[in-house]
């Protein structure tokens, strides 16, 4: 049994959260992400400037902790553990798309009052590393394809595209939060069909 006494008594809320959400409640699911949406949103904006990446990164966040609510250990409280996978998130999606940004000295404080200190500075591509790159690329749309049609078409928009969340509203006259959703869904299967097929990039 793991001593929970160290623990915040948000921290302790928290927890109980937690152990509800591991049993399938929704409700439980729905209230960790109102009790940190904004915070979490905050620190990636921070990371990417840029609101819709922020956006993506956030659900992207939550999504990652949810699936792996099992390997949390209340040794620490949820809230740092939750930030720590935002980050590293961040992290990788800033590398990726080689964004410009500078280290973070001054690091993020959680809501526990842990800090998270960020080192995302970005690197060049070298040859081999483009070429890399241009194969897991092919690959990625070689995915897109095998999707079923509403989630490929809202997978080229927003990333092939690059279109705002809002324009593929408009365009595709679906609601916002629909778009949103269903492409949180899109991403969960594409991480499927990544993992399923990795040894092939």
């Amino acid at each position: 049994m793991v001593d929970i006494e160290h623990l915040s008594d948000k921290a302790k809320y928290d927890l109980s959260l937690v152990e509800l959400a591991k049993s399938g409640n929704q409700a439980a699911y729905a209230e960790l992400m109102d009790r940190y949406r904004e915070s979490i949103y905050f620190m990636m904006y921070k990371m990417v400037k840029h609101a819709d990446d922020a956006d993506d990164l956030t659900i992207e966040a939550f999504g990652k902790a949810f699936s792996r609510l099992e390997q949390y250990s209340p040794s620490f409280a949820f809230s740092t553990w939750l930030f720590k996978i935002a980050s590293n998130n961040c992290i990788d999606f800033i590398r990726k798309k080689r964004i410009k940004v500078t280290s973070m000295d001054t690091g993020f404080t959680t809501n526990d009052g842990a800090v998270i200190f960020v080192d995302a500075k970005a690197n060049t591509l070298d040859p081999e590393e483009t070429i890399i790159q241009g194969q897991k690329v092919r690959h990625m749309r070689m995915l897109v394809s095998k999707l079923k049609p509403r989630y490929r078409v809202l997978v080229e928009k927003r990333y092939f595209e690059e279109l705002s969340y809002e324009e593929i509203s408009e365009e595709l006259n679906l609601p916002l939060g629909t778009v949103k959703a269903q492409l949180f869904r899109a991403r969960d299967f594409l991480a499927s069909m990544i993992d399923q097929t990795k040894d092939t990039i």
